[in-house]
């Protein structure tokens, strides 16, 4: 199975070409390669596949083998792929996803993508459809107990699953001990993504991220425009912010006006590969 390493600020996956073939068992592939000791190390699998709606269709594999909607940094990364590889020659595509469809524009310098701008579609606020068990219209600012510490929460879904949470410093936070108990809240009926936030001023946050079936990683594009979105929501910034993450930095913008979240980031790939007869069979 021949694949490329990408990331996008840190937040890395595997990419598979199956423009003319589909792989078997996605999830088994996905747990495999995802292991940073006998796999190829990353926080998933994305396929790159044909659609009937768009000009490609992204799947998405977290490294437990669960399917996740969408992932902001992966879709940027499948931009640069299909282009840089010569899947496409159109600086502005469309890609299905279970999260809906998104629309992205492609920077181009001397032949590759270097930034990639993409319209994430607007918000979700109903809890019932994030999903999060709450009767209200909106979940904003909601205090909900988690390990016995209560946190104030505001729900969002960009596809996916977010909660956002203000903190007063993201770098002395133990996400390992207290990630998992936020991820697997019995609110939360599929799991949830939450992201911790710093507020530095009106227009720049710190964020850190745990996502579900991941685990800690440096960056999480939905969790980014979830954020954003929240702040604004909370009165915390402006409209356009700079996000800054363990892996780099995001812009966004919400533009509450239209109710479309944009954003606009690196991708990067860092190597192509080739599982090995011995590794195939490992997954079978």
């Amino acid at each position: 199975m021949k694949f490329t390493k990408m990331h996008g600020c840190g937040n890395d996956y595997v990419y598979v070409n199956c423009m003319e073939k589909m792989i078997e068992d996605p999830a088994k592939v996905s747990k495999f390669v995802s292991d940073r000791h006998f796999g190829v190390g990353s926080d998933g699998l994305i396929l790159i596949c044909p659609s009937t709606q768009a000009d490609f269709r992204m799947a998405m594999y977290n490294a437990d083998g669960s399917e996740g909607e969408m992932c902001g940094n992966g879709i940027r990364c499948v931009a640069k792929y299909v282009y840089d590889y010569g899947l496409t020659d159109k600086t502005s595509i469309s890609v299905e996803t279970k999260g809906g469809m998104k629309y992205l524009d492609l920077t181009v310098e001397e032949g590759k993508v270097r930034m990639v701008k993409v319209n994430m579609g607007s918000p979700i606020l109903n809890p019932a459809q994030i999903p999060i068990l709450s009767e209200k219209e909106q979940f904003i600012d909601e205090p909900v107990e988690v390990d016995g510490v209560v946190y104030r929460m505001t729900g969002v879904s960009m596809g996916n699953p977010h909660v956002v949470i203000f903190v007063d410093d993201t770098s002395s936070l133990d996400l390992e001990k207290i990630g998992p108990s936020f991820e697997n809240h019995k609110l939360f009926p599929k799991r949830i993504n939450t992201e911790f936030v710093q507020v530095l001023n009106d227009h720049e946050i710190n964020m850190r991220v745990w996502e579900r079936g991941s685990g800690e990683t440096l960056a999480c594009g939905t969790g980014t425009c979830a954020s954003a979105v929240a702040c604004v929501l909370n009165g915390k910034t402006k409209e356009h912010l700079t996000v800054h993450l363990l892996g780099g930095d995001l812009e966004i913008f919400y533009d509450r006006a239209n109710d479309t979240v944009w954003m606009t980031g690196p991708a990067s790939v860092v190597y192509d590969g080739e599982l090995s007869e011995e590794s195939m069979e490992m997954i079978k």
